[in-house]
């Protein structure tokens, strides 16, 4: 008997203990998530979420958790990761097609296959060298890559001087400094004045001739893509200087019809001629009627490339570019400021698109065998017509389709924009206009309002127009400015740690399907990327309802940023709150 009550009393021993082990974890669960103790748990970094790509479900239900407030951080991506970029994968996209350069497109893997995780940055990194004096030099720390230095650097790309990379300015194509070989170009072109604001430089190196381009007013858009020069467009975009991953290959780039006053390509290697011209025809598309195409390096008077050189100067021909002068292994056109000379006989097939054809339509849009209709676009935006800058910054473009019941809306909304920057600046201390803001996105850009308040501060906007929403990025570039189309359920193609600032209105309709209402993708996943971009200490601006501004808060905490949520300036209408967020310093 005594055996027996022992062994029992064991047995409920046993019981009482895996019970109150139970009831302690519920007890610690609801201390957790009820409670500001658990508050300050996450925000010291002691309660972390780890989340692979093996289980899309657990995946959504962190978010949901996230975003309904459940006190969880992030955790950083390994280290090897700090310098990806999810759309531009070398070692998920070499397995595609080469041709045309199929695999150095965009190709966005899915988001459930992806990791949730905050990109670190390396282990060296230091906030970034200022503007302007970043132009000239950049911390070695920031990128530690000297390929471009050990084989470029006779060239005058950029060489390694201590903790520091310097640029002095020059290219393949113009080693003695891209001033001279700007000062070059200026004896065809109309450089100063006013007459051409903004530039395509294709196959940019490290950007040199966009960022001396700079100082004559004239606002380049540099890109490259992710190829053998590892991280060229990085390098740019830490210097201070508007650039781009992108690659010429099978699809229209991300721009509106007649866009850019001028492209240029320096040793780009785009082969212009091949597939019936279908490069030199998507040029043709983004160049402006009366605008200048300058190619330098091959094939232009290029030894044992006479034929290649032929071929362009044909399809040049064909299209009735004027040739404006042959300098060397320069060469410059000028298109033509009214509709095409085609068709014509011509060796290459080339005829005009179908009046069904919109050009502007760019995003994951394939090229065509056929030339743009200057009169598909209507208005008048060619040089010579538009007005010279900076009168075009204010003057309503011509031509967006908004904008066809009159221009009250594009000036209410310029309005609107300079009335919320001087509140940004004098009321929530925002340091735009300082030298610690260089690199500034808007997320939803719509007619380039914010980016054209803040014209007089010396950075430069990369104006982002949703691809589901109107396409007024050709409003944006007619009145001097750059930008690109971009679905925001869809990572940005650009390296980590590039904007100092990242701007938005109405966040959630970057993300919401206009049709049905329902969010596309997570705000989780937006904001995981937008921590990629951002540089460690930048900015994010964020204007929407309450409602929204509160979910923000929430996944805000979870990528450790600090935030502060302000109302909005006593001018403006609506239910706006404002949240201003900073991303914290944190290494592995």
């Amino acid at each position: 008997m005594a055996s027996k009550r022992v062994g029992g009393l064991r047995h409920w021993r046993v019981l009482d203990l895996v019970s109150a082990a139970f009831f302690g974890l519920v007890f610690l669960f609801f201390v957790l998530v009820y409670t500001p103790m658990g508050d300050s748990l996450a925000a010291s970094g002691r309660q972390t979420l780890i989340l692979t790509a093996s289980d899309p479900m657990q995946r959504l239900h962190v978010a949901t958790a996230i975003e309904s407030g459940q006190p969880l951080l992030i955790e950083s991506c390994p280290a090897d990761s700090a310098d990806h970029m999810p759309c531009e994968d070398p070692r998920l996209n070499s397995q595609l097609s080469r041709e045309m350069n199929y695999y150095r497109e965009r190709h966005c893997p899915p988001l459930d296959n992806t990791p949730l995780c905050l990109i670190p940055p390396p282990p060296a990194y230091k906030v970034s060298v200022q503007w302007p004096e970043s132009l000239h030099k950049i911390w070695h720390s920031n990128m530690p890559y000297n390929k471009i230095a050990d084989r470029k650097g006779h060239q005058g790309w950029m060489k390694l001087k201590g903790p520091h990379f310097i640029f002095p300015g020059g290219g393949t194509m113009f080693p003695d400094g891209a001033e001279q070989y700007i000062e070059k170009l200026g004896q065809y072109i109309p450089m100063n004045g006013g007459v051409l604001r903004t530039a395509l430089d294709m196959g940019c190196g490290v950007a040199s001739f966009g960022g001396y381009l700079l100082a004559q007013n004239i606002l380049t858009m540099s890109f490259a893509p992710r190829d053998s020069h590892k991280s060229q467009i990085q390098f740019a975009l830490e210097r201070g200087i508007p650039a781009f991953v992108a690659m010429l290959g099978t699809r229209r780039l991300p721009f509106p019809a007649f866009g850019f006053d001028l492209v240029h390509c320096s040793r780009c290697l785009i082969p212009f001629t091949a597939y019936n011209a279908s490069y030199f025809i998507e040029v043709d598309r983004l160049l402006r009627p009366g605008g200048y195409l300058v190619i330098s390096g091959p094939p232009v008077q290029w030894p044992k490339q006479d034929k290649e050189w032929s071929d362009l100067q044909a399809v040049a021909r064909a299209l009735c570019y004027e040739l404006i002068a042959v300098d060397g292994n320069t060469v410059i056109w000028k298109k033509p400021a009214e509709e095409s000379c085609l068709p014509n006989q011509n060796e290459f097939g080339l005829d005009l698109c179908d009046d069904s054809d919109d050009p502007s339509i760019a995003w994951y849009f394939k090229l065509k065998k056929c030339v743009a209709r200057v009169s598909s676009v209507k208005g008048e935006y060619a040089i010579g017509s538009i007005p010279k800058w900076p009168e075009r910054l204010t003057a309503p473009p011509p031509r967006s389709t908004i904008l066809k019941s009159g221009a009250d809306v594009y000036e209410a909304d310029t309005k609107r924009w300079v009335r919320r920057v001087a509140h940004y600046k004098n009321s929530l201390k925002i340091k735009l206009g300082t030298p610690a803001i260089r690199n500034v996105m808007d997320m939803n850009a719509f007619f380039g309002g914010f980016a054209a308040a803040l014209n007089s501060d010396p950075v430069w906007v990369m104006n982002v127009v949703p691809s589901h929403k109107s396409p007024t990025l050709d409003a944006i570039f007619d009145r001097g400015l750059i930008g690109v189309y971009h679905d925001w359920c869809e990572p940005f193609s650009t390296y980590p740690r590039t904007y100092d600032l990242i701007h938005t209105s109405s966040i959630e309709s970057l993300i919401k399907d206009p049709a049905s209402g329902k969010n596309r993708c997570a705000l989780v996943d937006l904001m995981v990327e937008l921590d990629r971009i951002l540089r460690p200490e930048g900015t994010v601006v964020v204007r929407d309802t309450p409602e929204v501004i509160e979910k923000v808060a929430r996944v805000a905490r979870a990528v450790r940023w600090t935030h502060t949520i302000y109302n909005k300036e006593p001018e403006s209408h609506g239910r706006e709150k404002i949240l201003v967020a900073t991303k914290t310093f944190w290494k592995l």
